[in-house]
């Protein structure tokens, strides 16, 4: 089959990871349409030829449709990608059911869990689709790099193998090495909750504390991930590859972080509102860190670093108060 006739693939969601997944599509030889919730930002695409407002300077490809309406953008597709960020992820699912094809699996790269419940983004998925094949791509992947075809490795998890195995076959390439697994709770989990980490990271970077305090935070934030992680019915294992200690590492050490870069300005004394302008872009560890908080509670699961993110954001709890009442706890053995 021509690449003209084939089937093309959908990518729901036109900010920098949307876009940048959209051109390793295209890059590996598919047709892609590209649709978004905000119409102004399609109109863009395809007045620019580039996504200018949220990953300048890489050029649409030719097999790269921007795509204004929902419906068109679906008809006849073989695959769907949905790169939603989380709060707006249900509304977007909720104008799916009508017009998708009949059997069409769902696959979602959005990092997060559903506001104000707390929800795993494929309870949602269930609760509003019913019964497809679902999964999830996660993994330590800044959108930027993976435009420049730097190398890359993710996990896609899906509870069906081989809806894992085809959506990493789409992906896959010699630079961007997509894994497969079936821990869809596990996977979720450490794709959200470690951006309240790297929230925390940037906070204790931003207070001058150093190398030392950023290992400390990062290895006891991994148990915070594997508690909650386990908690709702993750593999503890799941923590310690690419979805789990990955993207941990990733997004506490390197300023591409939107995550990290809103704890360096509220260190520098910005308010939450003051630092989201600042940033330009969705800062995802803000809504999920109340999300967390409520999940830790329900469960009973202790989590002292993000519970201290939670007060920063939340409950007007300066960093150094939150810094001090960590700095406080009292001793206890490491592998309880």
């Amino acid at each position: 089959m021509s690449q003209t006739s084939a089937p093309a693939l959908a990518v729901l969601g036109a900010g920098s990871w949307g876009t940048a997944l959209a051109l390793l599509l295209c890059r590996n030889g598919h047709r892609v349409r590209i649709w978004d919730y905000a119409p102004e930002q399609i109109l863009a695409l395809d007045r620019d030829g580039e996504n200018r407002r949220y990953l300048p300077g890489f050029p649409l490809p030719p097999t790269l449709q921007p795509v204004a309406e929902l419906t068109d953008a679906l008809e006849g597709v073989s695959e769907l990608l949905v790169v939603i960020p989380s709060h707006a992820f249900a509304a977007v699912l909720r104008r799916l059911p009508d017009r998708l094809p009949e059997g069409l699996g769902i696959t979602w790269a959005t990092k997060g869990f559903e506001p104000h419940t707390g929800r795993l983004l494929h309870q949602v998925a269930e609760e509003i689709l019913g019964s497809r094949e679902l999964a999830v791509v996660s993994g330590p992947s800044f959108a930027q790099e993976v435009a420049k075809g730097l190398p890359t490795a993710v996990t896609v998890a899906s509870r069906r193998p081989e809806h894992a195995q085809r959506i990493a076959g789409y992906l896959h390439n010699d630079h961007f090495r997509a894994y497969t697994g079936d821990d869809l709770v596990g996977v979720q989990v450490g794709g959200a909750a470690k951006n309240v980490l790297a929230i925390a990271a940037g906070i204790a970077d931003g207070l001058g504390f150093g190398a030392n305090t950023r290992a400390a935070l990062i290895t006891r934030g991994l148990v915070e991930l594997i508690r909650l992680g386990t908690g709702l019915g993750g593999r503890r294992d799941t923590f310690m590859g690419l979805a789990g200690l990955g993207d941990l590492v990733l997004t506490c050490t390197d300023d591409q972080s939107r995550n990290r870069r809103l704890g360096l300005a509220l260190a520098q004394g910005l308010s939450v509102e003051e630092a989201k302008r600042e940033i330009g872009q969705e800062v995802e560890g803000v809504i999920t860190t109340r999300a967390v908080n409520t999940i830790a509670h329900r469960l009973g699961v202790e989590m002292p670093i993000c519970s201290q993110v939670f007060g920063v954001l939340y409950e007007g709890r300066t960093p150094e108060q939150a810094t001090r009442s960590l700095l406080m706890r009292s001793s206890k053995a490491e592998l309880t």
